[in-house]
């Protein structure tokens, strides 16, 4: 058979793009703005690596878009909406506008204990 198929739980793919991430020489982003978008959103979605991840974020090579001071980032299961992320941008927004709030990786609802 000339064509095999390899499985994944793959449920969302982010690629971000390489080129941009490297003219900010891979920091501007997350808490202390000293990583780049791709480490940034791979610690705050949980992301992980391989075939056995629910969450992927990947490097990819240029779209041709080319900002100055920001980075493309795209949820490959929305690829009409292509991202354009400047530094500093609230990582939660970014989650939210990658259509990525879905349940799964959202931070657990806050509980009022002694309310009355």
């Amino acid at each position: 058979m000339a064509i095999k198929i390899a499985k994944t739980r793959w449920q969302d793919v982010v690629l971000v793009c390489r080129k941009c991430s490297k003219k900010l020489n891979g920091e501007g982003f997350g808490p202390d703005g000293d990583r780049s978008l791709k480490k940034a959103l791979r610690k705050y979605l949980k992301a992980g690596k391989g075939r056995k991840a629910e969450l992927v974020v990947k490097e990819t090579d240029c779209f041709d878009i080319c900002p100055k001071n920001a980075v493309i980032a795209v949820n490959m299961a929305r690829p009409k909406a292509l991202l354009i992320v400047r530094p500093g941008a609230d990582l939660f927004e970014i989650k939210a506008r990658l259509g990525l709030d879905d349940g799964r990786r959202l931070k657990p609802s806050l509980t009022i204990v002694g309310d009355g």
